[in-house]
């Protein structure tokens, strides 16, 4: 029975997410994407904190009163991916069959998408934002549920760099639903389609593959980690982070307001007729900065778990690796479209891709 549970656990997980979604109190917010058709810009319900609190306070009653083990993600991953594999498939097919061809390739259609934006019960539901709210709750739990089993299997002798790990993770879901609102003004939400890369990548393979450095070490005897090497783990992620969040935020506060100045920085601009485009800041260090920081954040808690010696941890610094230096090609194509010289102005005064004095 307990494969056929954690085969369903994802349907049932997915359905939990979705009904907290809808009807857990939320804000209204007015994002930066526009209506199909229209100059009104698209309204967005969101509720994401609240939602991944309740979750991780419903698995924690839930095991605190013996209903399920602490772990019991970690014994089900194996069903629980095949579910999740299998949800994400289902989805990307509906979406593929419910709307108009986009592309000749029908191929590139299932895995790029169809639909620019889908929202359900009159916004409630913005399925870009659910997409990622679901993968990060469930992630969250796995993560949880991965630490729970690394202390249940070696107790006072646990990994300090586990935990930090596991610590260093939560904090970069919990950060992101914070900000909720900024990622409406982020590639993924005005550039891609919901179609098999967006649905099965959040279903199916955020969830479980951004734990892989947990996934990959919480079963091995615990290393005796000096404190610096944890300081110095917690540093790089923290530099990451500052680059990637302080990056995102002065971007939303330049869309938002032009003029309004962040963390004492005086916005700096070109400019052409109504286009404008940040030259300073974070924005001036390299023209994504933010793509750096992303990748310094999943190193620093790669070298967290102190098995650094082991390929598996790194698979998931490599994925952002492969996944955002062929869309740093794309966005360049895309912005010399939408801004042409005033792009080149931009490219000529910001010359690094991603990494200052590297790339």
């Amino acid at each position: 029975m307990e494969h056929i549970a954690g085969f369903l656990s994802p349907v049932f997980f997915y359905g939990m997410v979705f009904f907290l979604n809808v009807f857990l109190p939320g804000r209204w917010v007015i994002g930066y994407v526009t209506k199909p058709g229209s100059i009104e810009r698209q309204r967005y319900h969101l509720n994401g904190m609240i939602v991944l609190v309740s979750v991780l306070v419903c698995w924690g009653l839930l095991c605190y009163v013996g209903m399920m083990p602490w772990d019991w993600f970690y014994s089900v991953r194996w069903y629980s991916v095949w579910g999740a594999i299998t949800i994400g498939l289902v989805f990307s097919f509906i979406v593929f069959k419910g709307y108009p061809p986009v592309q000749q390739s029908g191929m590139a259609d299932f895995y790029f998408g169809r639909a620019i934006n889908i929202q359900l019960l009159k916004g409630r539901i913005d399925v870009k934002m659910w997409l990622y709210l679901a993968g990060a709750s469930m992630l969250a739990v796995n993560v949880m549920s991965l630490d729970a089993h690394h202390l249940i299997l070696y107790g006072n002798h646990f990994s300090a760099g586990i935990m930090l790990s596991a610590v260093l993770l939560v904090f970069f879901l919990f950060d992101y639903l914070f900000f909720e609102e900024i990622h409406l003004y982020t590639y993924d939400l005005f550039a891609e389609r919901v179609g098999f890369k967006l649905g099965w990548g959040c279903l199916a393979f955020y969830p479980w593959f951004y734990a892989i450095p947990l996934w990959s070490t919480v079963s091995l005897p615990p290393k005796d980690l000096q404190a610096g090497f944890l300081v110095l783990s917690a540093l790089i992620f923290l530099v990451g982070w500052i680059l990637s969040r302080g990056a995102n935020l002065q971007k939303y506060y330049f869309k938002k307001d032009p003029t309004r100045s962040f963390l004492h920085i005086v916005p700096k601009s070109i400019s052409a007729g109504d286009q404008s485009l940040l030259v300073n800041g974070f924005w001036g260090i390299s023209r994504h900065i933010n793509y750096l920081g992303e990748i310094l954040m999943a190193t620093g808690i790669v070298l967290a778990t102190g098995h650094a010696n082991l390929i598996w941890p790194w698979l998931y610094p490599l994925y952002y690796v492969v996944l955002l230096f062929p869309r740093q090609l794309d966005d360049h194509k895309r912005c010399a479209l939408k801004y042409g010289p005033l792009w080149d102005q931009y490219v000529e005064q910001v010359p690094y891709k991603i990494i200052p004095f590297l790339y």
